[in-house]
């Protein structure tokens, strides 16, 4: 089981609580994507979904895991979609949570801090102004992000949330955001032709960053059912952990997967 994170996010975001719920029944995988985390993005490494894909399937091939469950939250639901489009019978199935799967033409104002550019512009200005500003902010950012549940206790360090304001994390976060805004356009015009893997979504109810009525009712022409967490916002596999591992559960049993235990 592969777990792929969003947006400004880390592979905590899923270890908070998740991982050790799923750890008992399936070998679970959770990475970092380049440049979020601690991880390193190298200059000339793209952003854009296909490479993005490419790279995880790389690393897969690398490590023997063949048939994974992908598991995606936010951005990290546009990548594992891009996976299963590149390779349409090498995924057992698709798990996402609060995913990006269509273009939208409005960037949400919660993330409207990510839209910098030039590159060089962005640098300077992420170094001087805003990795500073952000951090007098943060709780104010987090709070509309986690909105309308609270901010889970020990999220900055245990949940990697502190990991956002690096630098160079900003920078990768800001060119995953302008780097992968086109390509959903590109990617939901072939869900018709080449998704074949099965799988369902999960929301929260009050997403104020991704709309389920945008994101999640669409897919359902494909055969992806969506669930609705009532009261629930975008942030759900910290806010929600046990209703993710369930969703995540019955999507690995109606696929035929029921994990192994040591």
């Amino acid at each position: 089981m592969i777990l792929v994170h969003g947006l400004a996010g880390n592979l905590n975001h899923f270890t908070y609580a998740m991982t050790s719920l799923l750890a008992p029944q399936f070998r679970v995988i959770a990475l970092d994507r380049p440049g979020s985390g601690y991880s390193l993005r190298h200059v000339k490494t793209q952003t854009c979904l296909e490479d993005q894909a490419a790279m995880i399937w790389d690393f897969l091939d690398g490590i023997g895991v063949t048939k994974p469950l992908l598991v995606g939250h936010s951005l990290g639901g546009a990548i594992v979609l891009e996976m299963a489009l590149q390779r349409p019978d090498a995924p057992a199935a698709l798990a996402l949570l609060s995913p990006a799967t269509q273009p939208q033409p409005e960037v949400s104002k919660i993330l409207q801090p990510f839209v910098l550019k030039p590159p060089w512009l962005l640098c300077a200005l992420v170094h001087i102004i805003i990795s500073p500003a952000a951090r007098l902010l943060q709780q104010r950012i987090m709070q509309r992000a986690f909105a309308p549940e609270p901010v889970p206790n020990k999220f900055l360090i245990n949940g990697g949330g502190i990991l956002t304001w690096r630098p160079k994390a900003f920078i990768s976060a800001s060119s995953d955001l302008t780097g992968t805004r086109s390509d959903l356009k590109h990617l939901a015009a072939r869900y018709g032709t080449d998704l074949r893997a099965p799988g369902a979504i999960l929301f929260g109810e009050e997403d104020p960053i991704l709309c389920p009525a945008h994101h999640g009712v669409p897919m359902e022409n494909y055969g992806y059912a969506l669930s609705l967490l009532p009261k629930r916002g975008h942030m759900i596999p910290l806010t929600a952990p046990e209703a993710c591992v369930a969703f995540i559960k019955d999507i690995a049993e109606r696929s035929g997967l029921r994990g192994t235990v040591d």
